[in-house]
């Protein structure tokens, strides 16, 4: 069949018009500078069809008919796979595909439990297939105060020990330890709001020991009123030179979690041992929630100097005199 020149330049025109539509379709996003982001689950069994369908009802692309053209003449469609992604209008056709293809998928929660140190974080992390504990842990102490100004008062040498706000976070596939330090120091901003750091201001303290503070009461004691007595107790003993005296600092020391100090043990030279010195801590040792945080920044005033968590209970006793907190001692502790 003979074309003549301008019926080929015209076909040639009209392919190009359609490739540049296509490439249009495909690698130019639906909507560039799109800062929103949406999360779609690819259910098993889901084909090209459905998937392209749903992405273009919620509008992540322009036309779900060109998503599957990319797909099935690219021979991926076989290769997508199940599960939750993270997707966007910001992102082309092609980048979401590669995303399915390799299954890129948004990973379950991280669930950071209040009074958990750095290394039970890292662990956890690492046990649930996140990140290497070791890398998350040296990412830990780098100096973010340079990002984050509630972090200027902290030493440098000391890590983000206490900072790891208790929270639900989400882990996505493509997260980087220190991305996710970022979003877990971002909520602790936003949680430790503008009235609370004046408060610690006008009371002359310092962030660094309200956490410390806060990490602490976190290990000692359970209820909120408790962590405002103990608290209250804790910040006295601070301003009459006293030692605090404090299990939980020890127990950070050996590890030993909620196990019973020994009398050697309170004889260790760490600057963590409020037996053997007296002051806070060298830092927190632990993450407090907010309960904790909220207690250390408002005390109960109380005319107790004592106090002793009972076997069995849990119930805290506050005692005025040390002769009554030996005697709660004797009664409440086999």
């Amino acid at each position: 069949m003979f074309i003549s020149r301008k019926g080929a330049i015209t076909m040639l025109t009209l392919l190009g018009i359609i490739c540049l539509f296509f490439v249009w379709q495909v690698y130019v996003p639906k909507s560039p500078s799109s800062a929103s982001a949406i999360t779609y689950e690819v259910k098993k069994g889901f084909g090209d069809e459905q998937i392209g369908k749903d992405l273009e009802k919620l509008g992540v692309i322009k036309s779900s008919l060109f998503f599957r053209l990319y797909v099935v003449g690219f021979g991926q469609h076989r290769k997508l796979q199940a599960g939750p992604y993270l997707v966007s209008p910001s992102m082309p056709v092609n980048a979401i595909v590669a995303k399915l293809v390799v299954g890129d998928v948004i990973k379950t929660n991280a669930v950071i439990i209040e009074g958990w140190n750095l290394k039970e974080i890292s662990q956890y992390l690492e046990d649930k297939d996140y990140y290497d504990a070791r890398d998350f842990l040296d990412e830990a102490k780098k100096d973010w105060s340079g990002e984050f100004s509630f972090l200027e008062d902290k030493p440098k040498k000391i890590n983000l020990e206490g900072y790891v706000f208790p929270d639900t976070y989400r882990v996505y596939q493509d997260q980087t330890p220190d991305e996710f330090i970022k979003t877990i120091l971002a909520n602790f901003d936003k949680k430790l709001t503008q009235e609370l750091r004046a408060e610690i201001a006008l009371q002359k303290k310092s962030i660094f020991e309200i956490i410390t503070m806060a990490s602490i009461i976190e290990k000692e004691v359970r209820s909120q009123e408790d962590k405002k007595m103990v608290a209250g107790i804790l910040w006295k003993r601070l301003e009459n030179n006293m030692g605090l005296n404090v299990d939980s600092t020890i127990n950070y020391i050996t590890g030993n979690g909620h196990a019973s100090v020994r009398i050697k043990d309170t004889k260790i030279d760490s600057p963590y041992n409020t037996y053997k010195y007296r002051g806070l801590p060298l830092g927190p040792i632990s993450s407090p929630g907010m309960d904790s945080i909220l207690a250390s920044i408002y005390p109960t005033p109380s005319p107790y100097w004592y106090y002793l968590s009972a076997d069995g209970t849990g119930a805290t006793i506050f005692s005025k005199t040390l002769e009554e907190h030996n005697i709660a001692v004797a009664k409440y502790l086999r």
